[in-house]
């Protein structure tokens, strides 16, 4: 029967370690080859502190992201693409082909019913129903040529929150705190700002393959942000004094353990939680804003309340030294859905609601960020999943696409006020500097200091990243 080979240091006249013999077979290649293997499980391992602020790849302009998601995809040709040519024709049939992808049969041609002025100093063209928006279109790099790869909201949805249409990926919050950690140890590195569930839900802010540590933290509840904060059974000195003792049972579970991140992040977020009690009140608590401040965002008024809570946590948050929120337009005074913004028929109510309640709160938060010195390195983000259709869908509605569409962006390191990129007269297609999503997000991570082609993580044999294959910073949009 064969002796095993005993790990010892391999010195004297006994047996020779695993370490010893392959420094003296063969030339030591096997000793090469097993420093290798080690050094790749060295870099592969999650850092002690996986939320600790780190590096990236070169000198950002932007530390942080407040990304203001539309939910239901909001219609550009009414909002910031003014057609002529649309309204001239209003009623007629388009005259080219339509898209051979098509959700939906739509009919002729349907005018925005409501007028654009040219605003500010740069004279971009807003539609009237966002005058509080138009007073700030200075500050904003308006994108009119997005495009995308989906046609339904489940897989438009998933491609703008994570780069993928179909398949479980995480999501760009997810992907920005693992590049970048978090700039304040007592909250989450990436929260998610959402009164209802918007499409999808959940897998919009899910840290997928990555650490359990990078998944969005959910609040939904407004007024209530963090439930169960405050333990009323014990003090903060006798609480410590158990987390102590989980602390040292934890490590002891985790012995043999250490690849499961979902345990990691488990133990690592009872800490949290207990360091968040310190923080999170105050931080979510936009009651101790001034009267002034509280009814800038609309917190005075039923229409604006909702929106304006939200991005005034938005702007707390950052000012905190959150990574990155993101803020879901779900709810109004009158209505919640998942698709807000989809507005297949009733465009000529449904539209301008939608429109009163984000448009004082959004300018508010551009007037804020500027006041207090953050819009230089605080990237804000608007948009939807997709635009829709210039024919009507009924008599008063218009069907979805991704073949052009609007975003803007606002402070760090973009240009200001600037109409990028162009759809054509009727705006179905967009035709000129075109900006796909993944594009769209190589720009934010290089804002950032990332670069889209280094940012990976290796999962399933490959190495992985937000924008696949694919992608390039639009230096366009850039200062």
């Amino acid at each position: 029967m064969k002796q095993p080979i005993k790990e010892t240091s391999g010195s004297g006249s006994g047996p020779l370690g695993r370490r010893e013999m392959l420094r003296a077979a063969g030339a030591g290649f096997g000793a090469l080859a097993l420093d290798g293997l080690l050094g790749m499980e060295a870099a592969a391992a999650p850092p002690a502190d996986p939320l600790a602020p780190r590096p990236g790849h070169h000198r950002p302009r932007a530390k942080r992201v407040i990304f203001l998601f539309m939910s239901g995809g909001p219609s550009h040709v009414d909002l910031f693409d003014p057609k002529p040519r649309l309204r001239a024709d209003n009623g007629k049939p388009l005259p080219f082909d339509k898209p051979k992808l098509e959700r939906t049969k739509t009919g002729n041609l349907l005018g925005s019913p409501w007028d654009f002025r040219r605003c500010g100093k740069s004279g971009i063209e807003v539609s009237e129903l966002l005058p509080h928006i138009g007073s700030v279109v200075d500050d904003l790099c308006v994108v009119r040529s997005m495009v995308a790869d989906n046609i339904n909201h489940n897989g438009a949805c998933l491609q703008m929150n994570t780069g993928e249409q179909a398949f479980s990926r995480p999501s760009m919050g997810s992907w920005v705190t693992y590049g970048l950690g978090t700039e304040n140890e007592n909250l989450p590195g990436f929260v998610v700002l959402s009164p209802a569930q918007p499409a999808q839900g959940a897998p919009l802010w899910t840290s997928s393959f990555l650490p359990a540590t990078y998944q969005g933290t959910l609040v939904s509840d407004l007024r209530n942000p963090i439930a169960n904060l405050t333990n009323v059974r014990r003090s903060m000195p006798e609480e410590r004094a158990q987390l102590d003792a989980l602390a040292r049972l934890n490590a002891l579970h985790r012995q043999g353990r250490e690849e499961d991140s979902r345990l990691a992040a488990r133990i690592a977020s009872f800490e949290l939680a207990y360091r968040m009690q310190r923080q999170a009140p105050e931080a979510f608590d936009v009651e101790r804003e001034s009267k002034e401040t509280r009814t800038l965002y609309g917190l005075d008024n039923p229409v604006t309340e909702t929106f304006g809570r939200q991005c005034l946590m938005a702007r707390r948050l950052c000012e905190r030294g959150v990574r990155f929120v993101q803020v879901y337009h779900t709810q109004t005074s009158k209505r919640s859905s998942c698709q807000l913004w989809d507005q297949h028929g009733g465009l000529k109510a449904e539209l301008p609601a939608n429109c009163l309640s984000i448009d004082q709160p959004i300018a508010a938060l551009i007037k804020d960020l500027k006041a207090r010195g953050l819009l230089e390195d605080t990237l804000v983000v608007w948009g939807g999943e997709f635009g829709r259709t210039p024919t009507a869908e009924s008599a008063d509605g218009r069907e979805h696409h991704p073949f052009g569409f609007t975003m803007f962006l606002a402070g760090g390191g973009v240009k200001s006020g600037i109409a990028y990129g162009a759809t054509d007269e009727f705006g179905w297609h967009s035709v000129q500097d075109i900006v796909h999503v993944h594009d769209l997000h190589a720009t934010i991570l290089h804002l950032l200091g990332l670069d889209h082609t280094k940012l990976t993580y290796r999962f399933g044999g490959r190495d992985y990243r937000l924008t696949d294959v694919y992608g390039n910073v639009v230096k366009g949009l850039l200062v």
